[in-house]
């Protein structure tokens, strides 16, 4: 593992800047990296898309729904028993489908909202990194933290952060577009 340093660009020409002077400045051409990273969910990690096979906050809805698809069911078809003089032999079925239909929306009242914490869990807080041009240098020794972080700020990078990881032929191998960067500025 090397130590990584990277930085938030506007624009591609800036990219392009900004891995030229990383080589200016004395830095391996083949491990500087520059890539775009995409919105929050749409990185393509699990085999259907997306960041999470299921959504963050989401993980208690399956129960929510069986619980509330077999109180609804319960209630209605007792209140279709009850109505059965009026509704007829079908009464029951017809509450205990409708009842079991409107308890599964309770189901909503155990995700969770955006930023909301979840026992035990992480997942659910707000997106660790935006969406943009990036660009990173990896290198062996930590005296040249610094300079990387210099000549990335004296360009015009924001959200400098430092890693550890492997870049390998401009390629950034072992990246994890959902984890929390450190951010040193």
């Amino acid at each position: 593992m090397s130590i990584i340093i990277a930085g938030r660009f506007q624009l591609q020409e800036d990219v392009e800047r900004a891995r030229a002077a990383l080589a200016d400045a004395g830095f391996d051409a083949g491990r500087i990296s520059g890539f775009y990273l995409n919105q929050p969910g749409q990185h393509d990690q699990t085999p259907i898309g997306g960041d999470h096979i299921q959504s963050p906050g989401a993980k208690e809805t399956p129960e929510g729904v069986v619980k509330g698809v077999a109180t609804g069911g319960a209630v209605g078809a007792v209140i279709g028993a009850a109505t059965a003089p009026v509704t007829g032999p079908l009464g029951p079925v017809v509450g205990g489908l409708v009842g079991g239909h409107v308890g599964s929306l309770f189901s909503f009242s155990k995700m969770k909202e955006r930023g909301e914490s979840e026992e035990g869990s992480r997942e659910n807080r707000v997106p660790p990194r935006e969406a943009g041009m990036l660009v990173a240098v990896a290198f062996d020794d930590d005296g040249l933290a610094d300079r990387a972080a210099d000549v990335l700020r004296q360009l015009g990078a924001h959200h400098i952060e430092r890693a550890e990881g492997n870049i390998v032929d401009g390629d950034w191998a072992d990246f994890d577009p959902a984890s929390r960067p450190v951010l040193i500025s």
